[in-house]
């Protein structure tokens, strides 16, 4: 079993807490059938550009939207050789949340460093960091360039509720000078769970915008989703989106999370890697 990132130096007054859903996500990424896809697709090669029998693959680009703590983004880093086959990958994530981009970069740090800690003792294990390029304050994709993500990860604020969270008035909002308030705590950790109706409404934005920010020939999107986000309904409009357009669920927590019941679903492009 591939160790999970310490998040012990995050605030979680203010940034999402790891929990099942986390870890569904670490557990599918890292399962045998996932990271056969991903290798399959990336070339599994062991130079930043593989050179198989199509040409010279260039080292994939995996973005995570809405990181939190950092947990998910910080395992696909660090464990970028067994997930990818190898560790020419390049990994990033965005989040509204200036705390979160914070807590994301130590918690890569962090994990990239027992990673290395581990592989330079004797007898090595296979394994092997990838290459973080930083967590930035943003809204969904809007800091991406168009058809740059060839892997894009998102743990979405999924559960329903009568409305999007609501900013605190300016007069209200913390700043550099001021300690934060319950107010602030309480609006930046329901921008990690309310989803608004059906806890679908920021998920709805994100999905619309695949097509736009993934890579033409090889990008793919892992999505989490509830039972209360009709996930039938999500896979039906993805693949309503073009013939070449597959949407599946390859990943489920198996078992009633409360009222919740968790899957992963991989969106994906069918003709992707025929031009590679």
């Amino acid at each position: 079993m591939l160790p999970t990132p310490d998040t012990s130096h995050v605030a979680f007054e203010r940034v999402y807490e790891p929990a099942e859903d986390s870890y569904l996500l670490l557990d599918t990424l890292s399962s045998e059938s996932e990271t056969a896809f991903l290798r399959s697709r990336f070339g599994g090669g062991s130079s930043t550009n593989a050179t198989t029998s199509a040409g010279t693959i260039p080292a994939p680009f995996v973005v995570e939207i809405g990181p939190g703590s950092g947990v998910v983004i910080g395992f696909v880093n660090a464990h970028a050789s067994h997930i990818f086959g190898t560790s020419s990958v390049l990994t990033a994530a965005i989040d509204v949340n200036r705390h979160a981009c914070t807590a994301t970069r130590e918690t890569v740090r962090k994990a990239a460093a027992d990673v290395s800690s581990t592989t330079s003792s004797s007898p090595p294990k296979k394994s092997g960091s990838g290459t973080f390029l930083g967590a930035v304050q943003g809204d969904l994709t809007a800091p991406l360039r168009s058809g740059s993500v060839d892997v894009l990860i998102f743990n979405p604020p999924y559960v329903p509720t009568e409305e999007l969270p609501r900013q605190p008035m300016a007069t209200d909002m913390v700043t550099s000078e001021t300690a934060p308030t319950f107010q602030d705590d309480s609006y930046l950790l329901s921008l990690s769970y309310a989803g608004g109706a059906d806890g679908m409404e920021i998920t709805d934005v994100l999905i619309g915008r695949l097509g736009e920010v993934l890579a033409p020939r090889r990008g793919c999107a892992y999505v989490l989703l509830c039972a209360q986000n009709k996930p039938e309904a999500v896979k039906q409009r993805v693949r309503g989106f073009g013939p070449d357009w597959r949407a599946e669920t390859v990943g489920s927590s198996g078992k009633q999370a409360g009222w919740e019941k968790l899957q992963i679903v991989r969106i994906w492009g069918e003709k992707n890697n025929k031009d590679s």
